[in-house]
């Protein structure tokens, strides 16, 4: 009788969990059968499920870049300003996440509770006054306009905060007994113990980045500094939208970082759970 009631549960929670497992992967499924398929299958009814394995849909998106640019000048923008700011949010948030977590100074609860209180903020208000700030400044049409308002994280800071608050204080102890300073211990020892948080940190931050629409956007009219997922709204125009190649290169701008998160999806699952351990 046990042993039925075990698989009945088992049986539904895993029905359940492939209904959702194709919910999730379906909408993913329909961008790749779309960009291999002929422009007169794209609205049959009912659809077509399968791809028709049209790769004439790639060659022709890639040459049709936007306002006449390489595709690698935009995926080139991309990778330098997901890793720049990769690179700046990990050292910002976890210099400021060590010093909320091991230095002792005057007002620094309130000032994380204020920190944390910018989470609650939607990003949508934030556009308009980092545009005015960075239009009398003459950032506009550049990279610093591209990295430099994401060159740190509130949810960074938090993450790394917790993962250094887990290292024992007799570490520390220790480490000055030998004569290490706190900028050694910082460096070589601490960020070493959380390596984990901070590639979790690295990848949420890159992907965020290289997913990035509405600020790209608004910040650069020049495609000079245009990156990947700006540059595939230019398939969309007032005439209609060329679906297939539209697809094709969101396949092609997708695919990535795919590869990239299933490479390093335990390493973000163990440092997401060690930086959210201790309160």
């Amino acid at each position: 009788m046990k042993n039925t009631r075990l698989r009945k549960s088992f049986f539904w929670t895993y029905l359940i969990l492939t209904i959702v497992l194709i919910i999730v992967i379906f909408p993913f499924y329909w961008m790749i059968v779309t960009s291999l398929s002929k422009p007169e299958n794209l609205f049959r009814v009912p659809p077509k499920l399968l791809p028709d394995f049209n790769f004439k849909n790639y060659l022709d998106m890639w040459h049709n870049s936007p306002e006449g640019v390489s595709w690698w000048r935009y995926i080139a923008n991309t990778i330098f300003v997901a890793s720049v700011t990769t690179l700046l949010s990990l050292i910002n948030s976890s210099l400021a996440g060590f010093a909320f977590a091991k230095i002792k100074f005057p007002g620094k609860s309130k000032l994380f509770m204020f920190i944390l209180g910018l989470m609650m903020i939607p990003g949508e208000l934030l556009l308009i006054p980092n545009y005015v700030t960075l239009s009398r400044i003459n950032w506009l049409n550049s990279y610093q306009a591209l990295i430099i308002p994401f060159g740190a994280s509130v949810f960074g800071i938090f993450l790394t905060r917790q993962a250094f608050r887990q290292i024992p204080d007799e570490l520390w102890e220790a480490a000055q007994i030998d004569g290490c300073s706190i900028g050694r211990y910082f460096w070589s020892i601490a960020m070493h113990i959380i390596r984990p948080t901070l590639l979790a940190l690295a990848l949420f931050v890159f992907l965020g980045s290289w997913n990035a629409f509405m600020w790209p956007l608004i910040v650069n009219t020049t495609s000079k500094y245009m990156v990947l997922e700006v540059a595939l709204y230019s398939f969309i125009g007032a005439e209609g939208t060329n679906w297939n190649l539209l697809a094709a290169a969101a396949t092609m701008a997708t695919i990535p970082v795919l590869i990239i998160f299933l490479i390093f999806q335990n390493q973000f699952i163990e440092g997401i759970s060690r930086g959210a351990v201790k309160g």
